[in-house]
């Protein structure tokens, strides 16, 4: 059994999640590395990454390059002399750090590889109206999510399924495969697959503004699965035209009715609790909603203080 003497790189909760079962499972986490703090609020005040505040809870060894090339964190990196290096929601690394570790560096990435590379697959899989995904460890090489994978577990996605449900249970499938991987290495008893590039491959590019905007000429169904994979972060949108306003609106929880109407697509019926919009093939009811300066608020509540005139439409 080899000893390993492990570096954990990451920045959001989903990488929290992972760092956590591997400290309570035992291992040797002998270093941490995270993003520097970044303004963030009303006041703008440095606030530490998600990875940050647990490492210093358990008072792990702490490192935030700002350049993964400086001579002075290379020097620190090697210093902390380990011999395996894991990866959760980072950023690209350079050769001289991810060829670093004797056994090496590998990634858990939140999709079935080669499926949904890139930086939001959580998001892609749920807007593409994927039946299942998964999670994937493979050690890192030159380009992004292409190295040789060491495992695989696959989940189902369920119909009501949104990023933050689907987020939560990859957390949990993927800090248990990443336990299986370290114990693998530690027994040297790791056999790797090439990725499979001859089929036709799904990506999962980083989301923007103009990605998360809702185009209300698809299918209803197609809109539900973008509405329900952009929630709650970033949020899909759409412009919401009103009495000769136009509103910026982010849209969230949502159901589809096939109920049969004449109006042009887009246009927002809507009584004293419940909002709908008008699609080619039936109404798709808005459940929740929030509007530019407003918190987010279930379609009764912002009715009890907002008129939409007769000629309301979402674009």
């Amino acid at each position: 059994m080899r000893d390993l003497r492990i570096v954990f790189m990451g920045t959001p909760g989903f990488a929290v999640g992972v760092l956590q079962t591997l400290v309570e499972s035992g291992a040797n986490i002998v270093g941490v590395i995270t993003a520097p703090d970044k303004p963030a609020g009303r006041g703008r005040k440095l606030k530490g990454s998600a990875v940050k505040e647990y490492a210093l809870s358990k008072n792990l060894k702490l490192l935030q390059p700002k350049n993964l090339k400086d001579e002075n964190f290379l020097s620190q990196l090697g210093a902390l002399e380990a011999n395996l290096q894991i990866v959760v929601a980072f950023r690209m690394l350079p050769k001289v750090v991810w060829a670093m570790p004797k056994y090496g560096t590998f990634n858990l990435h939140a999709s079935l590889l080669p499926q949904y590379r890139g930086a939001a697959p959580i998001n892609w899989a749920i807007m593409n109206g994927e039946k299942t995904t998964g999670v994937t460890t493979f050690f890192i090489d030159e380009k992004i999510d292409t190295g040789a994978i060491i495992a695989k577990k696959e989940i189902s996605i369920a119909r009501d399924e949104t990023a933050g449900s689907l987020h939560d249970k990859l957390m949990d499938l993927g800090s248990g495969l990443v336990l299986e991987t370290v114990k693998m290495i530690a027994e040297g008893d790791v056999t790797t697959e090439i990725q499979n590039t001859t089929e036709e491959l799904k990506e999962a590019p980083k989301l923007n503004n103009e990605n998360t905007r809702i185009d209300w000429s698809k299918p209803g169904e197609q809109i539900v699965a973008h509405i329900r994979g952009l929630d709650p972060y970033p949020a899909s949108w759409c412009y919401l035209v009103n009495g000769g306003e136009e509103l910026k609106a982010k849209i969230f929880g949502v159901s589809l009715t096939d109920t049969k109407h004449e109006h042009t697509v887009g246009k927002i019926i809507n009584d004293k609790k419940n909002i709908w919009v008008a699609l080619e093939k039936g109404l798709l009811e808005i459940k929740e909603i929030q509007l530019p300066g407003k918190r987010k608020m279930k379609s009764g509540d912002l009715l009890n203080g907002f008129t939409f005139e007769a000629d309301a439409k979402v674009v």
